[in-house]
């Protein structure tokens, strides 16, 4: 007999219209009933609204014992596959109906509808380019902020609770349910798996087999899966062919890898229809739960040995950022596809399609026929390189007193270890980045101005506060840990304008004090006279540049702000004597 209080709306609807909130809750509850030994009902967070934020963890072992799945769905809630399928899904695990007997040795960590409030904001036309339900959730946060593209700064109260579910649960591999957008196309799934093009690179066969094992498996039930995201290297352009992210840690597909675990970018295809789209779901969800169960005890002893190797970085090289695509040739032009650019034909099933200018905005706009279909013959760029490679400190980062409050804050939401200094140190030997270029966002970016710095790190001496905040680098969260506090990497708190105010310059000369300074100093240090004027001579654009040429001399004055344009985070080589031992 049919247990109607498992169901969803969706099933009850034949797939037409997906449940709200009220639904989550009401679900939750009763897998908790119906299963009391297995599952556990948890509320994990409030959202920006208020709304709680729950999670369902799945096991008939001890879950703080066994590899941990976690599903995460609805980070945005009009793409709502993940919620349905998770909930069908995890039904049949505890019915043993799917795949019996694997939750006495895996546990399952389901996150059905992580942007609460976005669920609410329910609307026919929140997703006017997908294939039902039909109404959904809106994208986005009542806060307007996109949850994923907010793990590393976590502005987001609900990022700020999910941060804590991961601390407290650890997952081993997390799945991010999503439905794609872009071109119209015969497969009905792509795959992201990491860590296989960043992060530990002994972890990556361990990601491998996950990727493969998981297409086969698809493949094998009916399912057309992509090894990777269908990213037009040109958008609406097919004949660009597709190109390789390699995602920052901003995204949940970047972040994992950061913690050595694993993670599924799971994207259904838009254009299918929703049935087909939370069934595809499920057995990628199945498909997960027995390969986890299968191989979890082997890729969670790779994890933890990813761990201590991370906790050694001290002193290597790191990557913090990569680009993907062709090589160009020196006239700036890609060169030839086919592999020696870096790039690849290959065969991708899509659907016949023209190209034409439109008549409404003059741009070319491309028109699928989905009845027939169509091999293109096109690019993939699909090799990866460190855009960014940074030598990890040997001891660690020191942040001063007037950002320790916030920034520890912020370091411990993500469980990384660090400790306040005890006792004022001066003249400590540190390495301190001084900018010598500052960029601006010309707009904001999910609420906050970005940044991006150039500059170097350069040895000197700093006193350093009791209060100070020291950040070890001997910690198994080491990568995400320079992910977080070096100032050129992507998805910094520098990058995402924690620091903006030290960029700023706030003290100023009347100009005809600068120019007497400048006379002055011209005439004191004939050497100074003589680096002016080779730099007229190399740098046409100083040259042409009044304020350049004027600020050439106040840089050198006793006048000028030490501070301005220095990152107020330092790297040191060992533990600060001042410090305790950092916690594990």
């Amino acid at each position: 007999m049919h247990d109607h209080t498992l169901t969803t709306v969706a099933e009850e609807s034949g797939f037409r219209r997906t449940g709200r909130t009220d639904e989550v809750t009401r679900l939750c509850a009763a897998f908790a009933a119906a299963w009391p030994r297995a599952v556990r009902s948890l509320e994990f967070g409030r959202s920006a609204e208020g709304r709680p934020m729950r999670a369902l963890i799945a096991c008939r072992a001890d879950a703080h014992q066994v590899p941990v799945l976690m599903l995460q769905a609805g980070i945005h809630p009009g793409e709502s596959d993940g919620k349905d399928a998770g909930f069908m899904a995890l039904r049949e695990l505890l019915g043993e109906t799917a795949a019996p007997g694997v939750l006495q040795r895996i546990a399952v960590l389901f996150v059905p509808a992580f942007n609460v409030d976005g669920h609410e904001r329910f609307g026919r036309w929140n997703r006017p380019n997908q294939n039902g339900p039909e109404e959904t959730g809106w994208r986005t946060t009542a806060q307007n902020l996109n949850l994923n593209r907010d793990y590393t700064k976590a502005d987001a109260p609900e990022m700020r609770s999910l941060l804590g579910l991961i601390r407290t649960w650890d997952p081993l591999v997390c799945a991010d349910l999503h439905v794609t957008d872009g071109a119209d196309f015969q497969p009905d799934i792509s795959l992201q798996v990491e860590p296989l093009n960043q992060g530990d690179a002994h972890l990556y066969p361990c990601a491998r087999e996950l990727r493969e094992a998981l297409i086969a498996r698809l493949a094998r039930s009916g399912s057309m899966p992509l090894p990777f995201y269908p990213d037009l290297a040109t958008p609406d352009d097919p004949t660009s062919g597709f190109l390789l992210t390699v995602y920052s840690p901003r995204f949940s597909t970047g972040y994992f890898p950061q913690r050595n675990r694993f993670t599924v970018l799971v994207e259904t295809h838009s254009w299918k229809d929703y049935a087909t789209r939370v069934r595809v779901t499920r057995n990628t969800i199945v498909g997960l739960v027995e390969l986890l169960a299968a191989h979890g005890a082997e890729w969670r002893e790779r994890a933890l040995q990813a761990d201590a190797a991370a906790a050694r970085l001290g002193g290597a090289e790191v990557a913090l950022d990569y680009s993907s695509g062709w090589r160009e040739s020196g006239r700036g032009q890609p060169l030839d596809a086919g592999g020696a650019g870096g790039t690849e034909l290959i065969d991708f099933p899509g659907y016949a399609y023209t190209r034409e200018p439109s008549p409404i905005s003059g741009e070319p706009v491309t028109v699928y026929d989905p009845k027939t279909p169509q091999v293109w013959r096109v690019p993939f760029r699909d090799r990866v390189s460190p855009s960014l490679v940074v030598k990890a400190p040997l001891g660690g980062y020191v942040v001063p007193c007037a950002w320790a409050q916030d920034i520890g804050a912020r370091l411990a939401l993500h469980g990384i270890a660090c400790e306040p200094v005890r006792t004022h140190s001066e003249a400590v030997r540190v390495e301190a980045f001084r900018a010598t270029q500052v960029r601006f966002a010309a707009a904001p970016f999910e609420g906050r101005m970005r940044v991006t710095l150039s500059g170097a790190w350069g040895r000197e001496t700093q006193d350093i506060a009791a209060g100070a905040l020291f950040v070890p680098i001997t910690q198994a969260l080491a990568r995400l840990v320079m992910q977080l506090l070096e100032p050129q990497a992507p998805d910094s708190f520098a990058a995402w304008g924690f620091f903006n105010a030290c960029f700023e310059h706030k003290e100023y000369l009347e100009p005809y004090v600068a120019e007497q300074i400048a006379r002055t100093m011209r005439a004191q240090h004939p050497q100074l006279q003589d680096e002016f004027s080779r730099k007229l001579e190399e740098d046409p654009a100083f040259a042409a540049n009044p304020a350049a040429r004027l600020e050439f001399f106040l840089r050198r004055h006793p006048a000028w702000d030490s501070h301005f344009n220095l990152y107020p985070i330092f790297r040191v080589d060992e533990l600060l004597a001042a410090a305790s031992p950092a916690r594990s």
